[in-house]
């Protein structure tokens, strides 16, 4: 699939109940794991001890932080559909998040995302968009749920 772009509320509304498409794949690296624990200050060993974990963690490798796979959901959202045309944009909510599987390092994971509803509050798009973070190899994605933006868009 290739990227969308969405100019105005009515085309992000023309999309409502599809799927959007999935992200360009990206490798979790022990350099970027080591960055987010860094940032957030979660330095337990199973993250960034490479040598512990290849012996007592059961995935036999660090894995990335939770919070650092759905911080990278921006990022990949941006590859699958540009949104132009905007005052602004917010983050507002995630729902229903649920990881189902570490991700251990070196792997690539890929976004998959579909646009559930856009509600149209008083000329601001409410978006939300169904995610699942696809691990390559695995049955099991590292999470699913959804995630809710907000769209102010430019007067046409």
């Amino acid at each position: 699939m290739s990227k969308i772009t969405i100019r105005s509320l009515a085309e992000l509304e023309a999309h409502a109940g599809q799927e959007l498409g999935v992200s360009e794949p990206h490798t979790i690296t022990q350099e970027q794991i080591n960055q987010f624990a860094a940032a957030t200050l979660d330095f337990q060993w199973i993250h960034t001890d490479p040598a512990r974990a290849a012996t007592e963690s059961p995935f036999k490798a660090t894995i990335a932080h939770g919070y650092l796979t759905v911080s990278l959901l921006p990022y990949l959202w941006e590859q699958i559909v540009a949104i132009e045309n905007l005052k602004m944009q917010v983050n507002y909510e995630i729902e229903s998040l649920r990881f189902n599987q570490a991700v251990t390092v070196d792997s690539q994971v890929r976004l998959r995302a579909s646009l559930l509803s856009v509600a149209n509050l008083r000329g601001i798009a409410k978006a939300r968009v169904g995610v699942t973070l696809e691990i390559e190899g695995q049955k099991k994605p590292a999470y699913t749920g959804v995630v809710t933006f907000l769209y102010h868009f430019l007067e046409a």
